[in-house]
Formats: C-alpha cells, sequence, structure tokens
C-alpha cells in the first residue's frame, strides 16, 4: 500500500502554496527547478510578511512545515514512479514534529526495505535537486536494518527516528520501521529518559548552568527550546504522547502548567523566529546585533528608567526561569515515574511536616504549605542540613509553586519566617545552592520584593555579562567558596580573612543587596543600603549589623575604585581610603565583598593583575591601621626605607656601591616613590651592567606576584616615546594593564608597561619576546619611522555600545600634577591616539592608570606641563579634550 500523507496540505492556503496553480505550471515546463525555487521563495517572502505583520510564530512555523512538506511530495514524484514499494520519505527532527522555522535545516530519511542499490541514482539526483531549489536538507539513507543498529548505538538517531513522519511511500514499511525501534525493542523508557537527562547536564555544563548570559542561546541554553523539546522526547517515549498537552491526560501536568509550558514556547518560538528573518540564516544565539532589532520588531519602548531592548530581555530571562521550573518538576516526575518506581523503601520521617522519600525531600502530607506557610522558607534550611537529599520530589515543587501566594506581609512579618530566613543565610554549606533553587522556585523574589525587581534585570553593557539576579547569587556563591577547604588555594588571603570575620552572614548579607537597587534610577548603592539596613533590623541584626550590612552596600565600588583609579603607592592616597575605611573589620569586609562582586561580572574582567591591585591597597592599609592613622607614612621615610631595602639586595649581588649612589642620584626622589624594592633591585642591576649605553635598555619579566608581564625601557628620552611604544604593543595583541612614565635628570626615560596577552595569559612565548624587543628597539631608535599602525578589529559585541568620549580634567596639588581621566569606547589603537594627543598637545606623560569594563575604557593619565607642573594653559587643556575626542570619536 502506498499514500500520501495528506494531513499537512489541508491547512495550507493559497497565498502560499497553490497547489491547482502548481500542479498545471509543473505539466506544462520540462525544467522544474525555476518552478521549485520560485514556490519556496514566495512562500518564506510571505511567511516573513506576516511575522512582521505580527502573525504568531506558532502558527508560522507549522505553516511552513506544510509547505516543504507539499514541495518533497511534489519533488519526490519526479523521481519516483507512484507504485515504487520499496523506498520512502520521512520527516526527521524538528521536521518531522512539524516545526520548521525560516532558516531551520529540513530533516528527512530516507527509508529503505532492504540494502539493493537500484534506487541509487534516483535517490542522489532528488538529494540534488532539494539543495538546488534552496532548501537546507539534512539527510540520511537507511534500511530498516540500518536503522535498528544505528538506533541502538546512538541516542540521537533513536530519538530522530522516533519523531519520523511519513511523507510519501509505503505505510507498512513505515510502521515496520516503527515497530522495530519500539521501547519494548531498543532503548526502553529508563535507558532513554537517563540517557537524555545525562544530556540535558552535559548541556547545561556547556552553558555554566545558566540561561542568564547577556547573549543567551535561545535553544540549547536551559530553560531553551531543548530543555521542552527533552520532555517531549520523553512523554513520547514512554507513555507515547504526541504532544505535550497529552500530559494533562496522564496527570503529569496540570492545565495552568501545560498553560505556562506552551506559552513559553510560543515566546522562544516567535524570538527564533525573528532571528531567522532579521539575520537571514539559522541563529539561535540571541547576539546584541538582533536584540534591539527584535524589541523594536516587538514594541518594546524606552523609557527613562529602561531601554526597550532591556525590557524585552527582562521577559526573555523570566520566560526561561519559568520554564527551567517547569523542566526540573517534570524531569523529577519522570525520574519518579521512570526509574525510581521499583524503589520500594518506606518514606523517612525528618520532622512533622518533611520527609525524605527515595532520597528526595517531600511534604508529610499535601496540606502542609497550607497549614503551615513557614515550611515553604523550611524546605530549604531542611536541604542546607541534609546534604544527602537528592533533590525535591516533583509533588512537593509543585505545592511549593502553588502556594507562594501565602508569601504575603503577614508572611513576612512572621517571627518564624524572619528566622528561618537568617538560618538559611547562617548555614555552613548550601547557601547558595539553596538560594538559587529559591530563586528559581520564586521564594526568593516573593519574599524579597525588592529581589523581584532585578529578577531577569539585564545590564545591557559588556562588563556584566549576567543578569542582576544571577550576578548577585554569583557574588554569594564566590564569598561562600572562600570557606571551602578544597578552594583555599584559589584565593588564600579570602580565605583567611573570610574564616575569621565575625560574622559571615553579613558579608553574606551585603552580597545580597549590593545591586538590589539596580535599574530603579537614582544611586543604586544608597538605594540599596537603604533596602539592607531596613531588612536587616526588620530581622533582628543589631543596630551595629544593619548598619554595617548597609555601610558596605553604599559603599561596594569604593576599593575598585580606588585601586583601579588611584595611585595606590601614594601614602596620601592610601591614609584617605584607610579613613573612608575607620577599621580593619570594615576593610576585611569590604576586600572581600569586592573581590567577589569583580569576579561575578564576568570570566573575562578579572585577571591576575587586579588581584595585585587590592591585595596590595588592603596590604597598604592594614600597615596604615597598624602605624595609626594619626601618624601617617611620610613620603620620604617611605623612599629611605626603599632604598635601604634594595641597596642591601644589591650589594650582596656585589654591585659596588659608588656606582649605585652615582646612578640614582640622576634618577632623583620621585623615582622612587614609583617602584618597589623589587622592581628598583632590577632595574638598577640591568642598567649598571649594561654594555651598549647607546643601545635601549628593554627588559621583560613575568612580574613575581605573577600577575602579568613587565616591560622595562631604559633609553633617550623623546616626546613621543609613550606614543611609539604603546602603538607597538598594541599592534602585538598585547592589552596594557599599568604605564609609569618617568624621566630622569639626564633626560632618560625609565618607562615601565604591564602587558598581558589578549586572552588574559602571560607573555610567555620567547619567539614572540624577541620580536618585541626587535622592534622596541627599531622604533625607538629611528623614532622618525611611521607609528606601528594597529591591525585588530573591534569585536562584534562592542560595536553594539558605542558612545561619546569624554575627557575630564583634575589638579592634584600635593604632586603638582594634573589628572587627566579619559572615558571612551575601548578599542584597538585607544592608547596611542591618546599618547599622539599629549605629544601634539606638548604635555608629559608621568603615569596611566589602565582600566576597562566591558566596552568602556576608563584610562587616568598624569600630566605636567614643559615646566614640570600641573597644566593650568586652558589652550592646552581645550587642546588636549579637543584632540582626543575628534581622534576617536571623528
Amino acid at each position: 500500500m502506498t499514500g500520501i500523507n495528506n494531513r499537512n496540505n489541508q491547512f495550507i492556503d493559497s497565498e502560499l502554496f497553490d497547489e491547482k496553480h502548481f500542479e498545471n505550471e509543473l505539466q506544462k515546463q520540462s525544467y522544474h527547478l525555476t518552478l521549485f525555487k520560485e514556490t519556496l521563495q514566495n512562500a518564506t517572502a510571505v511567511l516573513k510578511q506576516r511575522f512582521m505583520a505580527g502573525r504568531a510564530a506558532t502558527e508560522l512555523v507549522q505553516a511552513r512545515s506544510h509547505v516543504v512538506d507539499a514541495v518533497l511530495i511534489k519533488a519526490w514524484s519526479l523521481y519516483f514512479p507512484e507504485d515504487t514499494n520499496d523506498v520512502a520519505l520521512l520527516a526527521v527532527g524538528g521536521y518531522g514534529r512539524g516545526e520548521l522555522h525560516p532558516a531551520s535545516d529540513v530533516d528527512v530519511q530516507i527509508l529503505l526495505k532492504d540494502d539493493e542499490d537500484h534506487h541509487n541514482d534516483a535517490l542522489s539526483q532528488f538529494i540534488t535537486f532539494l539543495w538546488d531549489i534552496g532548501l537546507e536538507i539534512g539527510h540520511s539513507v537507511r534500511t530498516l536494518k540500518e536503522c535498528v543498529a544505528e538506533a541502538t548505538a546512538d541516542i540521537t538517531v533513536a530519538t530522530n527516528l522516533q519523531e519520523g513522519r511519513l511523507l510519501i511511500g509505503p505505510v507498512e514499511l513505515f510502521n515496520q520501521q516503527r515497530e522495530l525501534c519500539a521501547p519494548d525493542k531498543i532503548w526502553p523508557s529508563k535507558d532513554f529518559f537517563q540517557a537524555k537527562l545525562d544530556e540535558q547536564i552535559n548541556r547545561h555544563q556547556k552553558y555554566h548552568d545558566t540561561a542568564y548570559n547577556l547573549e543567551p542561546n535561545i535553544k540549547e541554553g536551559p530553560g531553551g527550546l531543548r530543555d521542552i523539546q527533552v520532555i517531549g522526547w520523553v512523554a513520547k517515549r514512554h507513555f507515547g504522547a504526541d504532544t505535550l498537552e497529552e500530559l494533562v491526560k496522564h496527570q503529569f501536568l496540570t492545565q495552568q502548567e501545560y498553560q505556562s509550558l506552551h506559552e513559553g514556547q510560543a515566546f522562544l518560538w516567535k524570538v527564533r523566529f525573528g532571528l531567522h528573518v532579521i539575520s537571514g540564516r539559522r541563529e539561535d544565539r540571541l547576539l546584541f546585533d538582533h536584540q534591539r532589532e527584535l524589541a523594536k520588531q516587538f514594541g518594546y519602548q524606552d523609557d527613562r528608567h529602561h531601554l526597550a531592548v532591556e525590557y524585552f530581555m527582562k521577559q526573555y530571562y523570566r520566560t526561561v526561569m519559568e520554564l527551567s521550573r517547569l523542566n526540573e518538576m517534570l524531569l523529577q516526575l519522570f525520574k519518579e515515574e521512570i526509574l525510581l518506581s521499583e524503589d520500594s523503601s518506606e518514606p523517612v520521617k525528618i520532622n512533622s511536616r518533611f520527609q525524605s522519600r527515595k532520597g528526595f525531600l517531600e511534604v508529610a502530607y499535601d496540606g502542609v504549605f497550607k497549614r503551615y506557610p513557614f515550611s515553604l522558607l523550611e524546605v530549604f534550611l531542611i536541604l542546607e542540613q541534609h546534604p544527602e537529599l537528592k533533590g525535591v520530589r516533583a509533588n512537593t515543587i509543585r505545592l511549593i509553586r502553588d502556594h507562594r501566594y501565602l508569601i504575603n506581609e503577614q508572611f513576612r512579618s512572621d517571627l518564624r519566617c524572619k528566622s528561618l530566613f537568617m538560618e538559611i543565610m547562617r548555614q555552613t554549606e548550601g547557601v547558595t545552592h539553596e538560594l538559587r533553587r529559591m530563586n528559581l522556585y520564586g521564594i526568593l523574589a516573593a519574599y524579597l520584593p525588592v529581589f523581584e525587581n532585578i529578577v531577569g534585570q539585564m545590564q545591557h553593557d559588556l562588563y556584566h555579562v549576567y543578569t542582576v539576579d544571577e550576578h548577585t547569587l554569583t557574588v554569594i556563591r564566590n564569598l561562600r567558596r572562600y570557606t571551602v577547604p578544597e578552594f583555599f588555594h584559589e584565593f588564600p588571603l579570602c580565605s583567611s580573612i573570610m574564616l575569621n570575620v565575625p560574622k559571615q552572614e553579613i558579608v553574606l548579607l551585603a552580597g545580597l543587596f549590593h545591586d538590589i537597587a539596580k535599574g530603579r534610577g537614582g544611586n543604586h548603592s544608597e538605594l540599596g543600603a537603604e533596602d539592607a539596613v531596613v531588612f536587616c533590623k526588620n530581622h533582628g541584626l543589631s543596630n551595629f549589623d544593619s548598619n554595617l550590612v548597609a555601610w558596605l552596600v553604599r559603599n561596594h565600588l569604593i576599593m575598585s575604585s580606588t585601586a583601579q583609579r588611584k595611585d595606590i603607592t601614594d601614602p596620601d592616597v592610601v591614609h584617605e581610603f584607610a579613613q573612608q575605611m575607620g577599621d580593619k573589620m570594615h576593610l576585611d569586609y569590604l576586600f572581600l565583598l569586592t573581590v567577589s562582586d569583580i569576579r561575578a561580572t564576568s570570566s573575562s574582567v578579572w585577571n591576575s593583575w587586579k588581584g595585585t591591585l587590592l591585595r596590595e591597597l588592603y596590604s597598604a592599609t592594614e600597615t596604615a591601621f597598624r602605624r595609626g592613622l594619626e601618624n601617617p607614612v611620610i613620603q620620604s621615610e617611605r623612599i629611605k626605607d626603599y632604598q635601604r631595602q634594595a641597596r642591601e639586595a644589591l650589594v650582596k649581588k656585589n654591585i659596588i656601591e659608588k656606582n649605585i649612589d652615582i646612578l640614582w642620584d640622576t634618577f632623583g626622589d620621585e623615582y622612587f616613590t614609583r617602584y618597589s624594592p623589587n622592581e628598583i633591585i632590577w632595574h638598577t642591576e640591568n642598567i649598571l651592567q649594561a654594555e651598549n649605553t647607546s643601545t635601549p635598555l628593554i627588559l621583560l619579566r613575568k612580574r613575581p606576584q605573577g600577575d602579568g608581564t613587565e616591560i622595562f625601557i631604559h633609553t633617550q628620552d623623546n616626546s613621543n616615546l609613550f606614543t611609539i611604544i604603546s602603538s607597538l604593543i598594541e599592534q602585538m595583541n598585547l592589552t596594557v594593564l599599568d604605564a609609569r612614565v618617568f624621566t630622569s635628570k639626564e633626560n632618560i626615560t625609565l618607562d615601565t608597561f604591564l602587558v598581558l596577552e589578549a586572552d588574559g595569559s602571560q607573555l610567555t612565548d620567547t619567539l614572540r619576546i624577541d620580536e618585541l624587543k626587535e622592534k622596541l628597539i627599531h622604533y625607538i631608535t629611528q623614532p622618525e619611522t611611521a607609528t606601528p599602525s594597529i591591525t585588530k578589529h573591534i569585536p562584534r559585541a562592542a560595536k553594539h555600545f558605542k558612545f561619546p568620549t569624554r575627557v575630564s580634567f583634575e589638579n592634584n596639588e600635593i604632586q603638582n600634577q594634573t589628572m587627566m581621566k579619559v572615558i571612551a569606547y575601548d578599542r584597538p589603537g585607544l592608547l596611542s591616539q591618546i599618547g599622539s594627543a599629549m605629544h601634539a598637545c606638548e604635555v608629559t606623560l608621568h603615569k596611566a592608570k589602565i582600566a576597562t569594563y566591558g566596552e568602556k575604557a576608563e584610562d587616568i593619565f598624569f600630566i605636567t606641563d614643559d615646566k614640570g607642573n600641573a597644566v593650568n594653559d586652558q589652550k592646552q587643556l581645550n587642546c588636549l579634550e579637543q584632540t582626543i575626542t575628534e581622534g576617536l570619536d571623528g
């Protein structure tokens, strides 16, 4: 029996596919390629028009599948007679489900009755024809025997075959394949479910178990379309269910849960359809390139607090969070039904409200939350206190979701609830894990309404790669990690401090509240501090502890700002920072919060250099406290101490003391305020041992702290030297972290650049090091040579965050220098362009602090005029501002 599956064709309207017209043209033409190609192009154009006009993607993906069905069946008929009874054409994968987005692959299987090759020529011509008419075909050719063998060996093949749908060919052949590959023959439900569960776990790990990246993958990421498909695959394998709605009949889903699942899928389909339309190709990453355009297409609008794209992405993140909740609950249900059904062990009582069944926590009876609302928090405390529990049973997850409405003002005022929440924060294990679970189940946002505002709130920049809620929970994870012995080696100073602070929950609460006011408008640190003090006092913390948490939230950016934007070798800067801290306890808590906060922004933001800056500031401030704030370090004392340490080490190396004195006399005191004793030893030894003083001395070494590679340049000064050196460094794709520029009394430059490779690793390749040295010597000795051109390209994502350059000036009367701050869109060649401007405007650079926050560079340059004084000439300042802004923005 041969048949054509017309189930899809009946839904195709003539605007998409006019079968009568198509058939007429097919009969008239001997060359069919153009007809098929134009038919598909017309359908694609119509579907795009309907999408742009607001038609639902759920309708459009099915309509495209129907059109492709019709076209494939017509194409098949060109190569295979109607009475062919030993080969069939099947739609598989997403196409088998009847879901085709504009640029999705069209996956088909050609099913052969046996392995005879009399259809080879026709099959080859058929597949070639499909490619020629513009279809992205994914195809396989298998006999019945091969189907069984390959499906048995590969779960992906088994899944594809399970979704197979007959397009044209013998029904008996199709049914035979389904029977041979059925669960009672291969991949029984238990094995199939375990394999799919393992697949999902591995897939989620690839995306760091979070769906809240700024450029998420809407198909493969947690909470994405693949998670919905996993549910469908397992349901089909175990229950034979063709649709998710059938899970309602099997009492695995409530009607409301099915509706949430359906609406979530519809939203993701809408986004994916839009991505394909905008990009003109298969695209599952929600890139910055497309986010704003989709937000506009979907009708989101800017307001004074948020961009339209932020509203759009917030809906996306909240959608995938809800889908993640449903996915977890349903997979847990499947696990209990499929994997644990044979476990007849009795439940183990935990208390009168909860028990453990088969290793999972469950309520003792369905009315627990109704009778004891505080149990909605108790469940998470029990999970912390019983690490042997593997999770929460599905029915209990459902009851938690269904009883979230009980968390109201009365609930929040209940002393039992307040005590439970604080106990959750004070546990020695599982704090981060359970806070994440509370967030996933919607309990954290219900209990803390101020937290609800940041759930799914993106920060539209390249510095923060996670949503605010995900970033916040990652900060807490980082803080908790310092207490785990197996991770002590990662940040030993942080671990030592964390284990010795009076109350760890203080810094955890500060982490919870530090960004809680993001997106409200105003100063989020001040607003967050207000929220924190209210919460703390309401939860029984003393006035001192409450104010300490609020102080940490209010000042959570100050240590990072000081370390990265100020000269922390300046005793006055350290003294001022120490006064802001007040005592070592405040310093300890803030150091922990600062390190954890920076590390939680993105994997690329934290580096060893930032760690060194923060440790040095911490150490210098700790020393200031020991010395006493009333007795600050005097610069002359520090210079003498540094010289003493360096001299003792150099004499031990048999360096003649008289030569040291002669050299140091040319340096002047300022040099010894710029460099550490270790650096002074390194410079002095190599300068005195240099044989050819007419050639620039170029030294490179890995910093003793392991936070970068130091490049030291000792040569005759040249007013354009900074531009030349920075151009070359950038041209070699190195990242400048810090620059110190110093000129001796004899007009000799002693410049130091701290660099890393572009990927954040150390510069260790000897060939690159030799190349860098050779080029530096070449360009320094021949300054008339054209400055090295920068060949790096601006990263794709960064192009969407351009903003005007801002230049500001502030005089430091004590040091008699001007601090020039440049806030600019980070790009290749930025430093060299700023260097050229300083050269053109005739100012001298002494020190540069380089800081990059995602797409934004905030670089600080300490400059003087040609007489060594702060720059007070307004013409010079105007020259700098105009030259820099025109050079960068022009």
